[in-house]
């Protein structure tokens, strides 16, 4: 038997992450401007976690500009769908009934 834990993905343990991760890979894509206001985060903090995503080649960035301001774009890698639905389905797993109980006697 498998650990319920062996497809958890560390990367998504912050909640920002998390929830990042989920607008993207339900809109597809959005930009900085709404992600920041969606998730009620500071610049700052929502650049530091998405900096994470990014590394870990989980998040595409797409930098132009919108007349004379810069409009930085995110969307979900396919490794990062890979990553965030077996992150999903390890969450899954720990929510089914009996999880866990193989080894209780």
């Amino acid at each position: 038997m498998k650990p319920l834990l062996h497809n958890w993905n560390a990367v998504f343990d912050n909640r920002v992450r998390l929830a990042a991760m989920a607008l993207l890979v339900v809109r597809g894509q959005a930009d900085f401007i709404a992600l920041r206001d969606e998730l009620g985060v500071t610049d700052g903090n929502l650049a530091s976690h998405l900096a994470v995503l990014e590394r870990e080649r989980y998040l595409r960035v797409s930098k132009k500009f919108a007349g004379k301001k810069p409009l930085t774009t995110y969307a979900v890698t396919e490794a990062g769908r890979r990553a965030f639905a077996a992150h999903l389905d390890a969450l899954e797993a720990l929510l089914r009934p009996g999880a866990g109980q193989e080894h209780v006697r």
